[in-house]
């Protein structure tokens, strides 16, 4: 007979059967394996938390256990007597359940606080510090290792490095700081209220949203970084302003660590912070990363600071403002630009300029002047002959200040600011040139690319010195123009469809009219002749002259690369002016670097092993040592240029 049914049976139904009555012996053994109800009873009460305490002190006084004249014969009970509906146990005392007044902010402490113990965690595990996790042996954790000779770590370590690189590349949402603040609100006004407030509660000034530091590191790392500038050492604060002299032809460079593990689209815009070690990088992907500049770092180089996306926006150009870089002016192919402030961390979005919302159906192409005055942006919206229009905004005000229009055939091609911020050189698409100057509105010489076929793209360079010898325009009846006039700009490179790229002595451009009737006649007729005009209407800035003209010139190239077959898509100096980049997104590994003064091409670089792929956006660091070159695949490559 089973055990179960002998204990069911009562002690005259075993003296019936015959079975003898358990000695102690016996008694003791079944106690020592099975337990008894005393036991059970006396483990329970020895259990820390108070609630299980109150249930069994309330049972005690309701008395469970039966009396001993108890008799379990139900032999002569109905069965609706032998049942009864089970009301559970007493619910305990309210003071029992309700949590202590002096309970900690954290969730966890609220929690172990209440029962009276602190318990681990539900996801730290004992046994990880009894296991071993190689970081050499997995190409995917090497990132995590802190010197290239260490391999094995614990599995508490393990986990502590993973849930440090998450939050690395994840930054807390701004949703979940707005969720902790105003829960931190709602418990300081339910403590306030009850009168229980802590000592340490009492001595905190009151919190808002945006005052809340810990809050602003979690969701805007990059604004406590740039309002601090000792958050990054000191040896990589500043870019190094000296630079060596390079030669021409063979170039030292060194490839270092990639930026980034690439992004989900294409890159198409690149721009270092002007004094921080920082990259800017974007695409059609509408999001903006933000990467601290250590190659060198071998625990983890080039990491992530912060990334920002705007939805509904394939971002075409990204650019730090200058001089210092605080805000970021983000646009797309749509009819407005965003402006991320970084040290408040708000995003601002421009959707109109004023009385010139028709010409911008999009709001894509713009360029920032060095200075930090001007901001341009290209209008879509082309006149009857073909004319393009470039608006002239405050940077900081957005306000509308000035626009450039041209008579060109196929509308704006490019433009470019001058070095100093007083003004921009304007391309057609048919390769005519506009040197317009702001603070007058209006052109100061015009001129042609040598064999234009279809320009695409300009950009300006190198710092002209006022003391080196310069090239006299041909025509004698106009007085020259010191070079600061035009920007202070040394070299000038022209792109064209046919790959060719063209670099001019802009020294050779920097003429003017300044008032003899001679030339004025002379300038008014080849002007009419050249179809170009640019007119401004008037603004805040002082009104034009009433004679306004300008100088028809004819330059001459410096040196033709002719090194592409495709459309030149960038051309980009160095700040220093040594170097060229000119590429070719149309075509793999179409990218050359090219040595100035001397206007040539290296040829040991970049190989035929040169991993570029079809290069999309190029920029350099503000000291010239740093080259980063991003693709369409999304890969974002840096080089080191040595000498």
């Amino acid at each position: 007979m089973a055990m179960d049914e002998m204990e069911e049976e009562s002690p005259r139904e075993q003296r019936r059967r015959g079975i003898k009555a358990k000695d102690a012996t016996e008694e003791e053994l079944e106690k020592l394996v099975f337990g008894d109800d005393a036991g059970f009873r006396d483990g329970l009460r020895k259990h820390t938390r108070p609630g299980l305490k109150a249930v069994l002190k309330d049972e005690d006084e309701h008395g469970e256990d039966p009396p001993d004249d108890f008799d379990d014969d139900f032999t002569g009970l109905k069965d609706s007597e032998l049942f009864y509906v089970d009301a559970g146990h007493p619910e305990p005392p309210q003071e029992v359940l309700a949590a202590p007044a002096n309970s900690r902010d954290d969730g966890e402490e609220e929690e172990d606080s209440m029962y009276g113990a602190t318990d681990p965690p539900a996801w730290e595990d004992s046994d990880d510090e009894r296991i071993t996790v190689s970081l050499a042996t997995t190409p995917r954790l090497r990132k995590l290792r802190k010197h290239e000779g260490e391999d094995l770590v614990s599995g508490t370590e393990y986990t502590r490095r993973l849930r440090r690189q998450f939050e690395r590349l994840h930054p807390v949402p701004e949703w979940v700081r707005y969720a902790t603040t105003q829960e931190h609100l709602r418990r300081r006004r339910r403590d306030a209220a009850a009168g229980q407030r802590t000592s340490t509660d009492a001595d905190d000034s009151p919190v808002d949203d945006m005052d809340l530091d810990d809050g602003e590191l979690s969701a805007q790392p990059l604004a406590d970084l740039l309002r601090t500038p000792g958050s990054l050492a000191p040896s990589a604060r500043t870019f190094n302003a000296k630079r060596k002299r390079l030669r021409p032809e063979v170039i030292n460079i060194q490839r270092t660590r990639d930026v980034g593990d690439g992004q989900p689209s294409a890159i198409t815009s690149l721009d270092f912070h002007p004094t921080y070690p920082m990259l800017l990088s974007s695409g059609p992907a509408s999001t903006m990363y933000i990467h601290r500049v250590s190659p060198s770092d071998s625990v983890d180089p080039n990491p992530l600071l912060t990334s920002v996306h705007i939805r509904h926006t394939n971002i075409t150009i990204s650019a730090f403002h200058r001089p210092d870089g605080e805000r970021i002016f983000v646009s797309g192919p749509r009819r407005y630009f965003h402006i991320w402030d970084l040290p408040s961390g708000s995003i601002e979005k421009v959707s109109s300029i004023e009385a010139h919302n028709k010409e911008h159906r999009e709001m894509e192409r713009f360029r920032l002047s060095p200075c930090g005055r001007w901001m341009a942006i290209v209008g879509t919206q082309r006149g009857r002959a073909g004319a393009g229009v470039v608006n002239i905004l405050d940077a900081r005000t957005t306000q509308w200040i000035a626009e450039v229009r041209i008579t060109s055939h196929g509308g704006v091609a490019d433009f470019a600011w001058w070095r100093n911020g007083d003004g921009l050189c304007v391309a057609g698409r048919a390769g005519d040139m506009f040197e317009y100057l702001v603070s007058e509105r209006r052109v100061v010489a015009q001129w042609t690319d040598e064999g234009a076929v279809g320009t695409t793209v300009i950009g300006l360079g190198g710092k002209a010195s006022g003391n080196e010898p310069r090239r006299e325009p041909s025509t004698s009846s106009v007085a020259a123009l010191s070079v600061s006039a035009l920007g202070g700009d040394r070299y000038m490179a022209v792109g064209s469809t046919s790959g060719i790229v063209n670099i001019y002595d802009r020294r050779s451009i920097s003429t003017i009219v300044t008032g003899s009737s001679s030339s004025t006649t002379t300038t008014t007729t080849t002007t009419t002749n050249h179809a170009a005009v640019l007119q401004s209407p008037p603004s805040s800035l002082s009104p034009p002259p009433a004679a306004a003209q300008f100088q028809i010139l004819s330059p001459k190239p410096l040196k033709t690369i002719e090194n592409l077959t495709r459309p030149v898509s960038t051309v980009v100096f160095s700040p220093d002016g040594q170097l060229l980049a000119v590429t070719s997104r149309l075509q793999k590994d179409a990218f050359r670097l090219v040595h100035l003064p001397s206007c040539t091409v290296y040829r040991n670089w970049p190989t035929h092993q040169t991993a570029l792929g079809r290069v999309t956006a190029v920029a350099f660091s503000p000291d010239s040592s740093l080259l980063a070159v991003a693709n369409d695949a999304g890969k974002l490559r840096l080089w080191n240029v040595l000498a």
